[in-house]
């Protein structure tokens, strides 16, 4: 299978487009030593472009998103954050 994805460009004014795929669905869970993402098709196609965006944008060390219960996880969800090396 071979896809084609847009990868938005970093605007040092505006920050990174986080893109969103319609009816997406992510929920985070910390379960002991484990730390589970659990996701529609829609959530992790939205989270896989976010890092796409983060790797191909030659972005700084330290370059990170936050993902929250209050701005896009389900509810009762863990918040992590996606961090470039």
């Amino acid at each position: 299978m071979k896809l084609e994805i847009d990868i938005p460009e970093y605007d040092p004014a505006k920050g990174l487009k986080v893109i969103w795929e319609n009816n997406f669905e992510i929920k985070a869970i910390k379960m002991g030593d484990d730390f589970v993402i659990e996701a529609n098709k829609e959530g992790l196609i939205s989270l896989a472009k976010q890092m796409l965006s983060i790797a191909y944008n030659d972005l700084f060390s330290g370059f990170h998103i936050h993902y929250e219960e209050s701005t896009c996880l389900e509810k009762g969800s863990a918040s992590f954050v996606i961090e470039l090396k």
